[in-house]
């Protein structure tokens, strides 16, 4: 490691906790894949475990290894922010974490919260959530209110800002790829095709804010000007090295889902009568109470 590095006296602090809460939330949903697999009609694909573990494992490098760059580089940082809003949350949600998750906790702890998750108010709540215009809403303001100068200088210079930032950017992803990834206890309310719409408008304020940032010949983070140069780039360099990866990659991870989406939609009727089976309305979507979180 470069002895210009910024590392924050806490970093080591932080990260044994993190790695801990990683380790046991792989255990559980470890032994809920076990559980559901051994005991389901239909087993459960090992690609979703192998998925979800990807998933906490990208955490982890986010908030490890790259967390000792961010502070000098721009596209360090960047790439953090990708992994946590992008990547981590798709790989999650495939995994299918909420059953398998439950499979896994002990029957003492299924049976204390079956009552809680009984609650109207709780399935309400979940509904309006889920809801695609509010999880495209809340994770394109996400992007852009951390990427305003002032906030960013703030979680540069704050490890607690930072903290919440690097949590908020998780949980806006979860938010954003819930009505792509559709995950149990979903309801698919069969009109896919309006998920092209989403992941199209979806890619607007990536585009406006990595457009901004490529082609801006000002810094647009004065606070990277006193940070120790690394790789040989220069501040507006790193600037644009970031914006132009945020923008590709952004393009072409929200490419794929649309394009699953697209070939499923065009399928003939007669190789694709179960999608097309489903119900054309989110009425009544599964409960989220004690039956339905003890399904397989």
């Amino acid at each position: 490691m470069s002895p210009h590095v910024h590392v924050d006296p806490r970093f080591g602090e932080f990260l044994v906790p993190l790695t801990l809460i990683l380790l046991l939330l792989a255990f559980v949903y470890l032994a809920g894949w076990i559980s559901a697999r051994s005991s389901s009609e239909k087993p459960i694909p090992a690609w979703k475990a192998v998925s979800f573990f990807l998933g906490l494992l990208l955490i982890w490098v986010a908030w490890g290894p790259f967390a000792m760059y961010d502070h000098s580089l721009l596209t360090a940082h960047m790439i953090k922010h990708l992994l946590l809003m992008t990547f981590v949350p798709a790989l999650l949600l495939l995994g299918n974490p909420l059953k398998l998750c439950w499979h896994g906790l002990p029957p003492l702890v299924r049976s204390a919260l079956s009552r809680p998750l009984k609650r109207p108010l709780l399935y309400q709540f979940g509904r309006i959530l889920t809801r695609p215009a509010l999880c495209l809403t809340v994770s394109a303001l996400t992007l852009l209110a951390w990427h305003l100068p002032a906030l960013f200088t703030l979680c540069v210079q704050s490890e607690i800002w930072h903290t919440f930032e690097q949590i908020t950017f998780l949980g806006a992803g979860l938010l954003f790829w819930w009505p792509v990834i559709q995950p149990w206890p979903s309801a698919s309310t069969g009109q896919r095709w309006s998920i092209l719409l989403y992941l199209f408008l979806a890619t607007l304020p990536c585009d406006i804010l990595s457009g901004f940032l490529v082609f801006s010949d000002r810094v647009a983070y004065p606070v990277y000007l006193t940070a120790p140069r690394m790789l040989g780039f220069s501040v507006l360099e790193d600037q644009q090295c970031a914006a132009a990866l945020m923008w590709t990659c952004i393009t072409l991870v929200y490419l794929v889902p649309a394009a699953v989406i697209s070939i499923r939609l065009l399928a003939p009727q007669t190789s694709n009568k179960h999608y097309l089976a489903r119900p054309q309305s989110d009425s009544a979507p599964p409960r989220i109470d004690s039956q339905s979180f003890g399904a397989v």
